[in-house]
């Protein structure tokens, strides 16, 4: 019973490493109760998951895919953070409950099967989240419409110009 109830949460795990965009290794030593409920939902908000795992269970789950080489990131009690939707978004949850709290510690983790760092981490909670950029992109096109449409009938409004000139020269001449 005990080794189907392992094989479960390995299967649990894998089944979280390939939906998930993003995950991160954290160390959380020293952290209050308090401070891990507030963690986790702060990454609750971002969409994303906090959850404490065995480390002989990840390795299992890492056995045989593309992560099988980050088992240097499994020593002492660690917690991984999976990002569903946005990864920028969860990162920079992520980064400011860190400045916040000293205790909390990102080893490291993988974007779509590419290893980040603690500073690329960093770097990823620097760069604007998927909303902003969506709201810049839409700004972006009503400017353009605008520019467009005021373009389309600028010729328009030339000869508009042009007639009530030429109505207002022969009307003084009369």
């Amino acid at each position: 019973m005990n080794r189907e109830i392992k094989a479960e949460q390995v299967s649990q795990v894998q089944d979280k490493l390939k939906t998930a965009r993003m995950a991160i290794v954290t160390e959380y030593k020293g952290l209050t109760v308090a401070q891990m409920t507030q963690l986790r939902r702060e990454i609750q908000k971002a969409s994303g998951e906090y959850k404490v795992i065995k480390n002989t269970l990840v390795r299992r789950a890492l056995k045989d895919t593309p992560y099988s080489s980050f088992d240097h990131l499994l020593t002492g009690p660690n917690g991984w953070v999976f990002a569903y939707e946005d990864p920028v978004t969860l990162s920079k949850a992520l980064i400011k409950f860190s400045e916040q709290n000293d205790r909390l510690r990102i080893k490291g983790g993988f974007l779509e099967g590419e290893f980040l760092d603690q500073m690329k981490v960093k770097d990823l909670a620097k760069l604007p989240s998927r909303t902003e950029l969506q709201a810049k992109l839409l700004s972006i096109m009503q400017l353009s419409a605008g520019h467009l449409l005021r373009l389309i009938q600028e010729p328009g409004a030339r000869v508009v110009r042009l007639i009530e000139m030429l109505r207002k020269g022969k009307a003084a001449s009369q």
